[in-house]
C-alpha cells in the first residue's frame, strides 16, 4: 500500500512541469524529430507525459481551481466533520485553535473506522484551511501615530557586571513619529525594573509622552477583560495618574500594533549590546547608554527623509511637563515569615528578615537592586541584593542571626556564617570549644549590634591579621578598638618582685573636717 502511494505520488510530480520544459520537449519533437521515447530519456520524464504535451493543442492559461473531491479522497467520508471543525476555529482563541496533529487525534478518537494516515490528515487540513478562509493571522493595517506618542517593550539581553555574565532586560521607549528611542538595562522585567526604565528616560528627554502604548504584561495588567478593558496593576496605575500619562494597551497576541519598539528593540540589540557590554556599575553604564541613544538620532528617518532629531523636536513639543513632586519608585509588600525568619517572593526568592521576626507578617522595600526588611517604624533592618534568574534561590543576611548562633555555638558549622569568615578565622572557630567558641561569638552579636556587621569583618580582619584568634586576645582586640576603657586583665607578679609594704590609711580626720572640727 505504502509502496503504490509513493509511485503515484512521484508520477504525479512528473506531471508537473514549467512551461519552458513543455516547450523544449515540443521542440525536440518537431525541430529535431526525436522519438518520444528518445524525449522522455533526455528530460527524464514519464512516455505518458511527453506524449501528452506534444499532443496539446490549446496553450491558454487556466487557473487552477481546488476539487474536493479529488483532495485525499479517502478522508471523503470525515470531511465535513474536519470543515465543521476548521470554521469553527474563527470563533477561537488563536492559540486554541485546530492542529493538523490535533484533527488526526480527534478523528482516531471519535470515529472507530478511520484509518487514514496523519500525512492525508495534514495535506487536507492545510488546502482546506485556505480555502475556508481560516487564518490564524489577522491582516495588519497600516497605523498613524502622532507627535508625543510613544510605545514601550522589553528586550533580553546578557551583559557582564564585575566580572560576572548574567542574563538581563532592557526597556525600550520608542517614538513612532521620529523613531527615536531611548532604553534602560536591568536586572529582570519587574515592576521596579520598569518604573525605574520609565522615570530614568522621561527624565533625561525632559518630559513624559501623552499616550504610552504598552503589552499586557502581568506587571502591569492584573486581567484582560472581555470586550477590550484591562484591570491594571495598582502600582503602575498610580504611576501614570503621577506622571498625567494615558497608558494604552495592546490586544492580545497583536504585538504588530506596537512593531516599531519591537523592531527598536532588535536595532538596539545590535547596534549598541553587541559586543556584550562590560562594566562595574549599571547606574553609570546606563547614563552612558542614554547618551548613546541619543547621538543615534543623527540619522535619517527610514521613510520621511529628514534627520530623526528634527522630527523628535516635534515630538518633545508635545510632552507633558515633569511632574514637581518625585514619585517613590519603591514596591511594597506584605509578606509572612516562617519559624526561621525566611519569606518568599515571587514564589522562587527566598529572603532572610531578623529572628525577632519568625512567624510574623512584615514589610518589605523593593526595588530593581534590594529588597530591605522594614520594622514596625519603617525602619531597615536588613538589606538583601535582590534575586534574579531561573529557579529557587535564597539570600541570608547572618549577621542578623549573630546573637542566635552565640546562644547555640554548636549550631555554628552549620550555618552560612562560616562561609563568609576568613579561612584563618572559620577554621580557628570550628576547633575551639563551645565556651570560646561562644565568647568570640558573642563579642561578634555585641558589635554587630553596636556598629553594624562592617565592623565585625574589620574587628575579624584584624584579629586574623595580628593572629588575636584566641577568646581572651579577641576580646582585648574588641575592647581596644571599640569601647572606651579596656579591661586589662590582672597581672600576674614573679616570685622575685618585691613585695611592697602594707599601708594603712585612718580616714577619720576627713570625718573631723566634715563636721567643722579642728585637731
Amino acid at each position: 500500500m505504502v509502496r503504490n502511494t509513493t509511485i503515484a505520488f512521484e508520477r504525479a510530480l512528473s506531471d508537473m512541469r514549467t512551461f519552458e520544459e513543455i516547450m523544449e520537449m515540443r521542440r525536440l519533437y518537431y525541430q529535431e524529430r526525436l522519438s518520444i521515447t528518445e524525449i522522455a530519456a533526455r528530460t527524464h520524464s514519464d512516455y505518458k507525459t511527453v506524449q501528452k504535451y506534444i499532443d496539446q493543442t490549446n496553450f491558454s492559461f487556466t487557473p487552477t481551481q481546488s476539487d474536493d473531491t479529488s483532495l485525499c479522497p479517502k478522508l471523503d467520508p470525515w470531511k465535513s466533520n474536519i470543515d465543521k471543525w476548521l470554521m469553527d476555529d474563527q470563533n477561537a482563541p488563536r492559540k486554541q485553535r485546530h492542529t493538523a496533529i490535533r484533527v488526526f487525534d480527534r478523528l482516531k478518537n471519535e470515529f472507530s473506522d478511520f484509518n487514514c494516515s496523519y500525512r492525508t490528515v495534514t495535506t487536507y487540513v492545510g488546502v482546506r484551511r485556505k480555502e475556508l478562509g481560516v487564518k490564524n493571522d489577522v491582516p495588519h493595517l497600516p497605523l498613524i501615530h502622532h507627535a508625543g506618542e510613544c510605545q514601550g517593550d522589553f528586550g533580553a539581553a546578557d551583559f557582564i557586571e564585575n566580572g560576572v555574565q548574567k542574563s538581563g532586560k532592557y526597556f525600550v521607549l520608542e517614538f513612532p513619529y521620529s523613531n527615536c528611542a531611548f532604553a534602560q538595562l536591568k536586572y529582570g522585567e519587574n515592576m521596579e525594573c520598569l518604573l525605574e526604565s520609565m522615570d530614568a528616560i522621561f527624565r533625561f528627554i525632559g518630559g513624559v509622552p501623552r499616550v504610552i502604548w504598552l503589552d499586557n504584561a502581568s506587571t502591569m495588567v492584573h486581567k484582560v477583560i472581555y470586550g477590550g478593558g484591562r484591570k491594571i496593576t495598582e502600582q503602575f496605575q498610580r504611576f501614570a495618574e503621577h506622571y498625567h500619562f494615558i497608558p494604552v494597551f495592546m490586544n492580545p497576541g497583536s504585538g504588530n500594533e506596537k512593531g516599531g519598539v519591537e523592531s527598536k528593540v532588535g536595532y538596539i540589540r545590535r547596534h549598541m549590546l553587541v559586543p556584550i557590554p562590560e562594566f562595574t556599575d549599571l547606574d553609570e553604564f546606563n547614563d552612558h547608554f542614554l547618551q548613546l541613544q541619543e547621538e543615534d538620532t543623527g540619522r535619517y528617518h527610514y521613510r520621511k527623509n529628514r534627520r530623526i532629531s528634527d522630527l523628535f523636536l516635534e515630538d518633545m513639543r508635545e510632552l507633558l511637563p515633569l511632574p514637581e513632586e518625585d514619585f517613590d519608585l519603591a514596591g511594597y509588600r506584605v509578606v509572612k515569615t516562617d519559624q526561621t525568619a525566611l519569606f518568599t517572593i515571587d514564589d522562587k526568592y527566598t529572603y532572610s528578615s531578623h529572628p525577632d521576626f519568625r512567624r510574623k507578617t512584615i514589610m518589605i522595600k523593593l526595588t530593581s537592586k534590594t529588597v530591605t526588611v522594614l520594622d514596625e517604624r519603617n525602619k531597615e533592618i536588613v538589606v538583601h541584593r535582590r534575586l534574579y534568574g531561573e529557579g529557587p534561590q535564597t539570600s541570608i543576611n547572618w549577621s542578623t542571626y549573630l546573637r542566635v548562633i552565640a546562644v547555640k555555638p554548636r549550631a555554628f558549622p552549620n550555618t552560612g556564617l562560616a562561609d563568609h569568615l576568613p579561612e584563618e578565622m572559620r577554621v580557628f572557630l570550628l576547633s575551639c570549644d563551645n565556651s570560646g567558641r561562644r565568647r568570640i561569638l558573642t563579642i561578634m552579636a555585641d558589635l554587630n549590634d553596636q556598629k553594624g556587621f562592617d565592623a565585625v569583618e574589620d574587628l575579624i580582619s584584624k584579629a586574623v591579621s595580628m593572629h588575636a584568634l584566641e577568646p581572651d586576645k579577641f576580646e582585648m582586640l574588641y575592647r581596644r578598638l571599640y569601647t572606651e576603657v579596656p579591661v586589662f586583665p590582672p597581672v600576674t607578679l614573679s616570685s622575685d618582685t618585691p613585695k611592697a609594704p602594707h599601708m594603712s590609711s585612718d580616714l577619720s580626720i576627713y570625718d573631723d573636717l566634715l563636721k567643722g572640727r579642728k585637731e
